[in-house]
C-alpha cells in the first residue's frame, strides 16, 4: 500500500476514527485503525466492537492495499506535522511496518495484519431514511443531558429514538431520562421512517454522532434495525449496536394536570440560579423557588457556607407556591431553551414540574422536585 494525502485531510479523518478507540483495551488490534487504499481513495476504520466509524478521504493512491496501525500514534504524528504538508504513507507487510513521511520528517510504525481487524457484520435494516443534520442535532443535543450514568439501569444509558404520535400527528422522537429529569424532543417524521423499530442509542454513539452533524444542510442517511443503528454522510459512516433493553413508559411521568404557569426569561433564570447556588459547596444543592404574583424569589440555604436569594420579575398569576429543585438540573434545562422565554407548569410542591420553550410543544422537559 502506498499513497499521498494532504495533512489537513489526514488529521480530520484519523481524529474522527481514533475517537472511537478505547484508551484501555485488552485486544491489541482494537487500538489500531484499519487503513484501506483503493483507486477511489482511502478509508480509515476504527471500532470498539460496539461502535464502528469509517472515514473516507481523497488521496493519490499509487499502490492499493491495507494495513492497521496505532490510531493514537498516527493521530499524534498527523497533528504535529507542518501545516500544508503532503504526507506519504507506505506499508511493508513483510517487515510489519508503515512509513509516514512529510518533508524531512520520517516515521516507521509497527503494524498488525489487516486480517485480524474485526469488521462489524453488515445487517438488514428495517428502516432507511434521510434527515437534515440540523434536525438530528436538535433531537440529540436537547435530550442527551438527561441520559443516566447509572450503569445498573443500563437501559437508561442512551437516547430512545422512536416513532410516536403527537397532537400534530406522527413524529420522530428522542427521549432521555435518569429518573430525576426527562427530555422529550420531537421532529417531523422523515419519509421512510414510519416502520422504524424504537432503539436506545448509547451515550458514546450520541457523542460520536455529534461530529457528523455540524453542517445544517447536510443530509444524514439513517438506517435502523432491532440491534443496530447507522448514520452516514458522503464521507463518514458511524455504525453502532443499540442498547439491548426496554425503555420505560416515559409518558407516565410527564404531568398533564399542571395548571400553575410561570413564564420567565430563560437566560436570566439560568444566571440567577447559578448565582444563588454559588454559596453551596454541593452542585446538587436544592434551590427554592418562591412564587407569588408576578414575582419569583430564588434562594439557597447552606448552613455550613451561608445563604443567598435573588428576586426575578416573572409572569405568574396563580396561588403562591414554594418548591425546590436541584440547581444543576434547572440550569441544564434552562440552557436548552432556544426561545427567549421558558414556561414552567407546576401542580404542587411535591409534584414534578413541566418545562416548555415558549408555546412550542415539540420540546418538553420534566424535573422532579427536592425537599427544601
Amino acid at each position: 500500500m502506498k499513497f499521498s494525502i494532504e495533512r489537513a485531510v489526514l488529521v480530520k479523518a484519523v481524529s474522527q476514527a481514533q475517537s472511537v478507540v478505547e484508551r484501555r483495551n485488552t485486544i491489541p488490534i482494537l487500538a489500531n485503525v484499519l487503513i484501506e487504499a483503493t483507486a477511489e481513495g482511502v478509508s480509515f476504520r476504527a471500532t470498539d466492537l460496539d461502535t464502528e466509524v469509517v472515514d473516507r478521504a481523497p488521496a493519490q493512491v499509487e499502490r492499493p492495499g491495507a494495513t492497521t496501525v496505532s490510531a493514537a500514534m498516527l493521530n499524534e504524528i498527523a497533528r504535529k506535522l507542518p501545516d500544508g504538508s503532503l504526507v506519504k504513507l507506505a506499508s511493508d507487510d513483510a517487515a510489519g511496518r508503515l512509513t509516514v513521511q512529510a518533508g524531512k520528517s520520517n516515521f516507521s510504525l509497527a503494524t498488525l495484519p489487516r486480517e485480524d481487524f474485526p469488521v462489524m457484520a453488515s445487517t438488514e435494516y428495517a428502516a432507511n431514511f434521510s434527515a437534515p443534520a440540523g434536525v438530528l442535532r436538535r433531537l440529540f443535543d436537547k435530550s442527551k443531558f438527561a441520559i443516566s450514568t447509572e450503569e445498573t439501569r443500563y437501559y437508561l444509558n442512551g437516547v430512545y429514538m422512536h416513532v410516536a404520535q403527537s397532537e400534530e400527528g406522527p413524529v420522530l422522537r428522542c427521549v432521555a431520562t435518569d429518573g430525576h429529569r426527562l427530555a422529550r424532543i420531537d421532529a417531523p417524521l422523515p419519509e421512510g421512517a414510519a416502520n422504524m423499530p424504537g432503539v436506545i442509542v448509547p451515550r458514546k454513539t450520541v457523542a460520536e454522532l455529534r461530529k457528523l452533524l455540524d453542517e445544517d444542510d447536510a443530509a444524514i442517511a439513517v438506517s435502523v434495525s432491532e440491534t443496530k443503528v447507522r448514520f452516514a454522510t458522503a464521507t463518514i459512516t458511524l455504525t453502532s449496536k443499540v442498547i439491548d433493553g426496554t425503555f420505560p413508559d416515559y409518558s407516565r411521568v410527564i404531568p398533564s394536570g399542571n395548571t400553575r404557569k410561570l413564564e420567565v426569561d430563560a437566560g436570566d433564570f439560568a444566571k440567577a440560579v447559578d448565582r444563588v447556588a454559588t454559596v453551596s459547596s454541593e452542585r446538587s444543592r436544592a434551590v427554592k423557588l418562591a412564587l407569588d404574583e408576578d414575582r419569583l424569589i430564588l434562594s439557597v440555604n447552606a448552613p455550613d457556607a451561608g445563604a443567598a436569594d435573588e428576586e426575578l420579575a416573572v409572569a405568574y398569576a396563580d396561588d403562591p407556591l414554594e418548591i425546590g429543585f436541584n440547581a444543576k438540573y434547572l440550569q441544564e434545562i434552562a440552557s436548552q431553551v432556544d426561545r427567549e422565554n421558558a414556561v414552567f407548569l407546576f401542580n404542587g410542591s411535591g409534584d414534578a414540574a413541566l418545562i416548555r420553550e415558549g408555546g412550542d410543544t415539540s420540546a418538553v422537559y420534566v424535573v422532579m422536585p427536592m425537599r427544601v
